[in-house]
């Protein structure tokens, strides 16, 4: 990359030394060595120029003063009181700061206002003076001793700034602690073997430039770091006065010039400091200053200017390039950017022959750099993805108005890149945290991983929106390949390849190119500069002297063990990142793989364009259409590197709702014979067909009944209403082969199919198969419909016809019994709608309990007479309908009727049935009534238990108690009355027969039957005496 254009002249032909200058606005100061600026200021050389805005002023540093000059009549001049002067830098910050008037509570407070403080800082002689402006007033002078006197003063940030003593004394500064940390030197290195051995030989002006007087020098880089130099070394510190960066930059001989532009280090490299390739023995350096261009980022040189630098508006064309003897050599000052110039530099050559500085005097060259979109673009060109996003950070955001969307765009291809190297986890993890489209990091992967997404290693960069790849091509990790180091890789440009490019593309612009020229004498500058660019403060070995490019690239990565890292990358971090993300962003839109995975088109529908069309978006920016795309990539990968890294969790991914793509697994389930898993990925996704045709096709291959029906059952089981058709279509086969089992895909308790259809559908099938699933449903699911009932009962009389139709007696009585015992049983059939189908067939039993239930007993009865001669059973039925006080209270007699008063002339003799019957019920038959019906010969001994029986009845049996209670109450009341008609008298001589006293007035008690009279308590006494005399 060439940041900046090919240096233009802005002054030629001054006659005067210039020593020092400043741009400010449209304006070029110059001081020169004769005391001017513009006009005389000064009596001596001007050797440092600067500019106050507070106070519109230029500062001048002239034999050791420090003056301010006001603009624009520079007139009157204010001599600052520091002395001895050495250098000066100026510094501007705005912060903010509370103001001055308080408010009465916090919702009135004022809010802070932002003050622009301005700082000079005048390094003098072992001591540091402070001017400050606070918005354009003066502050009050500040002065703090030092150690040494400061040659150059640069500010680090707003509190910070680094004083460089000598070329290898420097120290930083702090303005509000007056505090001053002496700067930590790293351990000096020796110098690369590499670099040594190129040096070897050197003579004439390399021995000059090699031997030149270093100077101190230093920049800033940014807030947190400066560059500063020791000897031909340059050491980045931070603020804690140490080195902040373990590399350093290694210039082949101390700079005369350093200066900066962000993010460019610019260093102005003596004579005879650059190796020569030429062949001539007596050049082995580049006998002119040399103007290197280095990246603050990777510290490596990215432009280097050979003196006499050529304008870019010079022909096309050029001249023959002059002969490296009679090119004349010349001082280079680089002059530090102003504020107000941050996208250029400028310098000034001065000849060094003094005829020739005579003759043409000195120019003033502008280099100016590129934009920064330009300076990016050709940065991601070269494939410098890591160096790019560094640049891009160190641009602020108003600079560059597309700074956030580069950004996106340059991390995703610089994480290609380091997917590329073999650094998966890292490129994977970028890949989640911009939200990549799933499709294009899939589409790294090889076909066994991405099918048709899949993109070859070369176009790779393409697909995420860089430029086409030309070179370092190589193949994609593929499962099982190997690393071929003789012949399958690309060699990729070394830095130091990278480094002649560079200095071929700049020779190009100067036009000196052809044999003989300073091209071909500068052919092995490249590889000097890439050998000693930078020098790591910690030096291994001669292999790591030099600073390493932050985007090279390791070798290809075609191993097996590769493969699988990647693999497992992808399965750790991103597809269950974005399928836990997508099922929380599809359930907001309401859609789950459960409801709607079957519904929507396949991904082949789409073309791969499209797919790789899909935007880098978080997911709550996204379509549903979109969001189901996502998916469908995101599933259909996590189950095939699932097969690659964890076979064993291939299959749980399909025991769960997914949105896999049907067409990109099912081929590979069947080649691996992971039928379970196929046949659960067509019933998630809802290709029951398919997956019973797959159970069935199984199910073939076993020979035991059970085994070969058994997953078949099973997923018809659980398919509900709506795959009503599919389950009769399936379940045909199931009951061929099993009926009993086919009848358990209609037993399911996970589901309820409508019971109409299936019983339509089993009773074409079989009526018998129709019945068991009739009882099924009434028996164990409690079915009470009456059209449920009526059709079982009626196919039970139809297979009990049929089978006596076919003599099948087994299947015709176990039907019979059952048709019996339901109607006997239940409620919840119509029976005259069953008695009208039943009135024209012999099922006479069946017909009398029917027609029991519709209440016509009489003709039940004669049916178990007259047809059946079963009298026990006419009993029963008796028994089963008879209940006193109601309409069936002559149930008994009814029967009784039926036996002594035939409507039809019967083949046996009645009267004995007729007899037991009336033994047997007599209390349950009228008893006038039954003797009516009893013919005449009749003996009284036939009927004797019922005529006993009869007289038992509650009518004779009540009357007769009632006469007997009556009689005994007249006999009862005739003793009593008997009784009280007796009497005794006690007088006074009464004597009582126990004790022989007189009983006087005391209670008495009177012993019967003689009338013995004696007292209370003596009654017990003597009627001991009298019992005993009795005995």
């Amino acid at each position: 990359m060439a940041p900046f254009l090919p240096p233009k002249v802005v002054m030629s032909g001054f006659k005067e030394k210039i020593d020092s200058l400043l741009v400010q606005g449209d304006r070029i100061y110059l001081g020169t060595a004769t005391d001017e600026l513009k006009k005389s200021l000064t009596k001596r050389s001007i050797e440092q120029l600067g500019f106050i805005n507070d106070v519109n002023s230029v500062v001048t540093l002239s034999e050791t003063t420090v003056t301010l000059f006001p603009l624009p009549s520079f007139s009157p001049p204010t001599i600052l009181s520091a002395k001895a002067a050495f250098s000066f830098t100026i510094h501007s910050c705005t912060y903010l700061t509370e103001s001055e008037l308080q408010g009465k509570d916090e919702f009135t407070k004022p809010a802070p206002r932002p003050v622009l403080m301005t700082y000079l800082l005048v390094g003098c002689r072992r001591k540091v003076v402070i001017y400050s402006w606070k918005d354009g007033e003066a502050q009050a002078l500040k002065e703090h001793p030092l150690p040494h006197s400061p040659r150059i003063i640069s500010f680090m940030n707003d509190d910070l700034a680094c004083f460089a003593y000598s070329a290898t004394e420097y120290a930083v500064f702090s303005l509000s602690k007056k505090t001053v940390i002496e700067v930590t030197m790293p351990l000096p290195l020796s110098a690369p073997s590499s670099t040594m051995g190129a040096l070897t030989g050197f003579s004439g002006y390399m021995t000059l430039g090699l031997g030149a007087k270093s100077k101190p020098g230093i920049v800033k880089l940014n807030e947190a770091e400066s560059l500063i130099i020791k000897d031909n070394e340059g050491i980045i510190i931070g603020k804690d006065a140490k080195p902040s960066r373990s590399e350093t930059i290694g210039w082949q001989a101390p700079p005369e010039e350093i200066a900066f532009i962000k993010p460019y280090i610019f260093s102005v490299l003596p004579p005879g400091s650059i190796p020569s390739t030429n062949t001539d023995p007596g050049q082995n350096s580049i006998p002119t200053s040399v103007v290197q261009i280095r990246s603050s980022i990777s510290l490596l040189p990215i432009q280097t200017y050979l003196y006499p630098f050529r304008e870019p508006s010079r022909p096309s064309s050029p001249a023959p390039a002059p002969q490296p003897s009679l090119l004349a050599n010349a001082t280079i000052r680089l002059m530090s950017p102003s504020l107000a110039t941050n996208h250029s530099i400028f310098l000034v050559t001065t000849p060094t022959d003094r005829a020739t500085a005579t003759s043409e005097g000195s120019s003033i060259w502008q280099f100016e750099m590129k934009t920064w979109s330009e300076q990016i673009d050709e940065l991601v060109l070269a494939g410098q993805y890591s160096d790019a996003l560094k640049f891009l950070e160190s641009i602020e955001s108003k600079d560059l108005s597309d700074k956030d969307d580069r950004r996106v765009r340059i991390r995703a291809l610089n994480a290609v890149s380091e997917f590329e190297a073999g650094q998966f986890d890292k490129a994977i993890d970028t890949f989640t945290e911009l939200n990549i489209n799933p499709a294009k990091v899939v589409a790294l992967y090889p076909e066994s991983i991405s099918g048709r997404l899949s993109v070859p290693r070369d176009k790779w960069i393409e697909l995420y929106g860089g430029p086409p790849k030309q070179k370092d091509v190589v193949e994609s990790p593929t499962e099982g390949s190997e690393a071929d180091s003789k012949g399958s890789e690309t060699p990729k440009k070394s830095e130091h390849e990278r480094s002649m490019t560079a200095t071929d593309e700049m020779l190009d612009n100067l036009g000196l190119a052809g044999p003989g020229s300073i091209r071909g004498r500068l052919k092995g500058l490249g590889a000097l500069m890439g050998a000693a660019a930078a020098v790591p403060t910690t030096q291994k070995d001669d292999d790591t002297a030099s600073v390493k490019s932050q985007t090279s690239r390791p070798s290809k990565v075609n191993s097996n063990s590769d493969y699988h890292k990647s693999v497992e990358s992808l399965v750790r971090s991103f597809l269950p990142d974005r399928r836990v993300k997508l099922g929380a962003a599809l359930n907001a839109v309401g859609m789950t793989p459960a409801d709607q995975a079957h519904e929507i088109t396949s991904l082949s529908a789409m073309s791969v364009e499209d797919l790789y069309a899909l935007p880098n978006a978080p997911f709550t920016q996204l379509t549903p259409e979109q969001l189901l795309r996502y998916a469908q990539i995101v599933d259909t990968a996590l189950f095939k590197s699932y097969l690659v890294v964890r076979p064993i969790l291939a299959g749980s991914l399909f025991r769960v709702p997914n949105w896999c793509e049907v067409e990109e697994v099912e081929g590979v389930l069947r080649a691996r014979g992971m039928f379970r898993e196929l046949k659960d990925l067509y019933h998630q996704k809802k290709m029951h067909r398919k997956a019973l045709e797959l159970l069935r096709q199984l199910g073939e291959k076993e020979e035991d009944l059970d085994e070969r029906v058994y997953d078949s059952v099973q997923y018809l089981r659980k398919l509900g209403p709506g795959d009503l058709e599919q389950v009769f279509e399936s379940a045909r086969w199931v009951i061929e082969q099993n009926s009993d089992r086919g009848l358990e895909i209609f037993k399911s308790e996970d589901v309820d199919l409508p019971r109409n259809h299936v019983a339509d559908y089993l009773e074409k099938i079989s009526p018998l198969l129709c019945t068991n699933y009739l009882e099924y449903l009434i028996q164990e699911r409690g079915e009470v419909s009456v059209d449920f009932h009526d059709r079982l009962v009626e196919l039970y009389a139809k297979i009990t016809l049929e089978a006596r139709r076919k003599k099948e007696e087994n299947l015709r009585q176990q039907t019979y019994d059952k048709l019996m015992t339901f109607i006997s049983t239940t409620t919840h059939y119509r029976v005259d709608r069953l008695y009208g189908l039943l009135s024209s067939e012999d099922l006479c039993e069946a017909r009398a309990i029917l027609l029991g239930k519709l209440g016509r007993h009489d003709q039940a009865l004669e049916l178990y007479v007259y047809r059946l001669q079963d009298y026990l059973k006419a009993e029963e039925y008796c028994k089963q309908y008879y209940q006193a006080g109601t309409a069936t209270s002559n149930v008994f007699l009814t029967l009784l009727r039926i036996y002594l008063r035939p409507t039809v002339k019967p083949n046996v003799d009645l009267l004995k049935p007729a007899l037991e019957l009336i033994s047997r019920h007599s209390r349950r038959l009228d008893t006038t009534e039954a003797l009516q019906l009893l013919p005449p010969l009749v003996t009284l001994n036939d009927v004797q238990t019922f005529l006993i029986e009869g007289l038992r009845i509650p009518i004779f049996d009540t009357d007769v108690i009632r006469q007997i209670s009556k009689a005994r109450d007249n006999q009862m009341a005739r003793k009593l009355m008997s009784l009280q008609m007796k009497r005794v008298k006690v007088t006074d001589s009464r004597i009582c027969p126990q004790c022989h006293k007189r009983i006087g007035s005391t209670i008495i008690a009177v012993h019967s039957p003689r009338g013995e009279v004696t007292h209370f308590s003596c009654r017990e006494a003597f009627a001991r005496k009298l019992n005993e005399f009795r005995q």
